[in-house]
């Protein structure tokens, strides 16, 4: 018990957690999920409604679910971190998706 008081006084604290930088591969994963999921919900909504409606609510689902992620980071700290820069990368992946997907309908 008195070392581990030692080793913790003597190193500055607790270890901590890396810095949330802009551009990492946890930050390239996000943006990979984000074109994924609005590539994925675009083509299930485009069945049932034009372009512009179906790539509507592919957004609203891609926001949705990079949210509901961050929120479960939220909650679960231990094992990630809530970042407001990760969800920003879940966004710029899901407009790449999206300038993608309308260049191919034309």
């Amino acid at each position: 018990m008195n070392l581990t008081l030692a080793f913790v006084l003597l190193t500055g604290g607790a270890p901590r957690r890396p810095a949330d930088a802009w551009f990492a591969r946890d930050k390239l994963l996000h943006f990979a999920a984000g074109a994924v999921v609005q590539t994925a919900a675009y083509t299930a909504f485009h069945r049932d409604a034009r372009y512009t409606v179906a790539i509507q609510r592919a957004s609203v689902v891609t926001l949705g679910v990079g949210v509901g992620k961050e929120l479960y980071d939220w909650r679960h700290p231990a094992r990630h971190e809530a970042s407001w820069r990760d969800l920003a990368w879940d966004g710029v992946g899901g407009a790449v998706a999206t300038i993608a997907v309308r260049q191919t309908v034309r």
